[in-house]
């Protein structure tokens, strides 16, 4: 009996599955993705879905989400919830735009990012050395962004109407530069008008990627790689994301937790600042009062969709910046095509449902299969109301979905002060 016992307490526990999803995987759910995408296109006639200046406009739209998630996530990963992104991306378009049109574009962008830094270090004092609640904080700071920059706006730019600015708006700023792959983007836009299966599908979303890019899209992705780099892969990066997880094991280690979190929630206002940059000097050329539309809280929403990692994180922005763009290129049209995928969606995931004998969930998805149907089947566009609503209503359907297999660092929006439990 006591050998029985011995061994079964000397039996390792079975390992957790992981929560990470395998490159196997991702390239799997990816293919599936085009495959359906394809389909689609094929059946409606929306050339649109799969069209290059789609998605141009769609990466043009995903940057600064990408950028403000990411700001999220180098905040978060140290404990701090940020949802003053807003407010940080408000100081970017601003301060972006006041300086490039005075100093020239490049100096725009060190400004538009060092008023995002500022706007962190705020968020930062009073979360990490007075313990504000983060979300008081966070809400309070894009109120005082958005007042600040319109009396600013008022004082500075009412005075320049002879070049074009307003009390809302500031003078044109001068373009960033763009590049275009020589060679491959005509060679790709041949193919991508043969409308073929699958090869004009990928030479219209490849088209789109290499055709009329910013240096700021490119500085992006080279910020999400080096953002994974820095935080999974370094010293550095392990002590950070510790001061996410147990600040006080961190602390009994030697690490300097809030030097920690000042220097991530600094870097995450810089980054989402740069995001506003982006808004303001590569999508209009001049800063416009309320041109973030709320690009802060879905940034926020993209690097929960991605599981609190860049790359999940910009796959979210990819999402959230292909439906913004879907108002710009024919949407109606274009939408109502995806309705048609959103009804195969909703089946397969009643079908997963039911197997799994979650039979509730699986019935209210077959019903909203159903509706979806009737609704593709009974019009043949969707409204310009509807379609303008659309990233928000793909915000809150990929949230809902994605709810249940996320997991945040574990001290995120808990005090913390040295030598004692928040």
């Amino acid at each position: 009996m006591s050998a029985t016992v011995t061994a079964e307490k000397a039996t390792p526990p079975a390992p957790t599955r992981s929560r990470r999803m395998s490159l196997p995987r991702v390239l799997l759910l990816l293919s599936g993705a085009l495959l359906a995408l394809c389909a689609v296109r094929v059946i409606t006639g929306a050339d649109n879905i799969t069209g290059s200046s789609q998605i141009a406009a769609a990466l043009s739209l995903a940057v600064p989400i990408g950028l403000a998630g990411l700001g999220g996530l180098w905040a978060e990963r140290a404990g701090v919830v940020n949802i003053g992104l807003e407010g940080m991306m408000i100081l970017g378009t601003f301060f972006g735009a006041w300086a490039g049109y005075q100093w020239g574009p490049w100096t725009g962008v060190l400004v538009g990012v060092l008023a995002g830094a500022v706007g962190g270090l705020v968020h930062a004092v009073a979360t990490v050395s007075f313990g504000v609640d983060h979300i008081i904080s966070g809400v309070a700071i894009n109120i005082l962004a958005l007042g600040a920059t319109s009396y600013l706006a008022k004082r500075w730019f009412e005075p320049l109407a002879h070049l074009g600015a307003s009390p809302k708006q500031s003078p044109a700023v001068d373009d960033l530069p763009s590049f275009t792959v020589p060679g491959l983007s005509d060679g790709l836009k041949s193919l991508e008008s043969h409308h073929w299966f699958l090869v004009s599908d990928l030479a219209g979303i490849l088209g789109g990627l290499v055709t009329n890019v910013s240096a700021l899209t490119a500085l992006t992705v080279l910020l999400v790689v080096g953002s994974y780099f820095v935080l999974w892969r370094t010293p550095f990066g392990l002590r950070l994301r510790s001061c996410g997880e147990n600040p006080l094991a961190a602390e009994s280690l030697g690490v300097n937790v809030y030097l920690y979190k000042y220097a991530a929630v600094a870097t995450s206002g810089a980054l989402a600042g740069l995001g506003g940059v982006f808004l303001a000097m590569v999508r209009s050329h001049i800063y416009n009062e309320g041109q973030t539309g709320g690009r802060g809280y879905i940034g926020l929403a993209a690097m929960i969709f991605g599981n609190w990692r860049p790359g999940g994180l910009a796959a979210g922005a990819g999402l959230f910046g292909y439906s913004d763009a879907l108002q710009l290129r024919n949407g109606g049209t274009t939408v109502h095509a995806l309705l048609l995928l959103i009804a195969v969606v909703l089946v397969l995931l009643a079908v997963w449902k039911i197997y799994r004998k979650s039979y509730l969930t699986g019935a209210v998805s077959a019903g909203f299969a159903v509706l979806v149907l009737v609704w593709y089947f009974m019009t043949d566009t969707v409204p310009n109301e509807m379609v303008g609503a659309t990233p928000y209503v793909v915000t809150l359907l990929v949230m809902a979905l994605a709810a249940q297999k996320l997991r945040m660092p574990k001290y995120n929006n808990k005090p913390y002060r040295k030598g004692q439990a928040g």
